[in-house]
């Protein structure tokens, strides 16, 4: 994309009419949408139809990290990425989407409105067992029918790879300047210095980059979630690239038990691991070895960047919850479980 093709907001009605999506001078109200870390998102609603739409342009720098500068490949990469898994999506676990536009970088997407971020779902200490599995039936029978090599070179996307790799295995670990609280950076310190976990991390990091298994989305967090009426809807698939299956339920099984740290519940988030394992593996049928101890070692590095990297989970705000993620994401590192009954 051209620098010089960003949206403005007032000339986003037009742009939804030039689509048959608006009347032509149909009243609209453009606004925010999420948190916009990566692209500009904005929601335009129309007020004579009461319908709305989701408009979400890639710009060559990260909307909310203006210091990265990234390739507008990696919307294109998302539109391929709906269309690709639209025939595994029994459960309609993606939006619907209106249009691509390949010129602009953007996508016109189904607005899901007042549906509730996974996150704050579950820090209300909802069950989640049932959004887990319907995930992870969605995610099993992708990862089942996308063993394609050929798919490596539509999802040619290893600057967003590399990025978030970058800020999962490699920068919570090494010397940073994170603004950790003392009891945290003293910790994170004392991490560094363990041989066989940093090893560890480095061999997982390896697997990442190596893999091309399958097609995965690479950001199953419940930030990128919402609960619909309907059930979870799986949003940004802009890091998707094939590679390692075990990646993708890592990450939001680490999610999960995370956020049950956070409620001061721990062990209440076993029965929505269970749950997304097993969905997973029923829908898997087999067609991969994917290992739930792979998965797990992928969950500890989550829950251990989640509290000593540059994202950290709000909810980990109290350094005594925040040190009991990470000993229990650094046990999961070492010594992962290998079934789900051990957990």
């Amino acid at each position: 994309m051209s620098a010089q093709l960003p949206f403005s907001e007032d000339e986003l009605p037009a742009y939804l009419a030039g689509l048959g999506l608006l009347s032509t001078g149909e009243p609209a109200l453009v606004e925010r949408a999420g948190e916009g870390n990566i692209n500009w998102v904005r929601r335009v609603r129309s007020s004579a139809r009461e319908r709305s739409f989701i408009v979400k342009q890639a710009r060559p720098v990260l909307e909310r990290f203006p210091e990265y500068r990234v390739s507008t490949h990696r919307i294109e990469v998302e539109a391929r990425w709906y269309a690709t898994v639209s025939r595994f999506d029994r459960d309609r676990v993606c939006p619907h989407v209106h249009h691509f536009d390949a010129q602009r970088m953007a996508l016109v997407l189904e607005d899901l409105g007042a549906a509730e971020p996974l996150d704050a779902w579950l820090a209300r200490g909802a069950d989640a067992s049932h959004m887990a599995a319907t995930l992870g039936t969605f995610l099993g029978a992708v990862h089942a029918g996308t063993r394609d090599p050929a798919l490596a070179s539509q999802f040619d996307n290893e600057e967003m790879r590399r990025l978030h790799g970058e800020h999962i295995f490699v920068l919570p670990f090494r010397a940073n300047d994170f603004p950790l609280a003392p009891a945290l950076r003293r910790r994170a310190d004392a991490l560094a210095s363990e041989r066989e976990l940093v090893q560890r991390i480095d061999a997982a990091y390896a697997r990442y980059l190596e893999s091309a298994l399958a097609l995965v989305h690479a950001d199953v967090q419940p930030t990128n979630v919402l609960v619909a009426a309907s059930g979870p809807k799986l949003l940004d698939a802009e890091i998707a690239h094939l590679g390692d299956p075990a990646f993708d339920v890592g990450q939001l099984a680490g999610h999960l038990w995370l956020r049950a740290f956070a409620r001061g519940e721990p062990r209440a988030a076993a029965p929505s691991v269970r749950a997304l394992w097993s969905a997973y593996c029923e829908a898997l049928d087999g067609a991969l070895a994917v290992g739930f101890a792979d998965a797990l070692v992928y969950a500890g590095i989550e829950m251990l960047r989640r509290t000593l990297g540059a994202a950290p989970v709000a909810e980990l705000s109290r350094d005594e919850i925040a040190l009991r993620v990470i000993d229990a994401g650094r046990a999961w590192v070492l010594r992962p479980p290998a079934h789900p009954s051990l957990l």
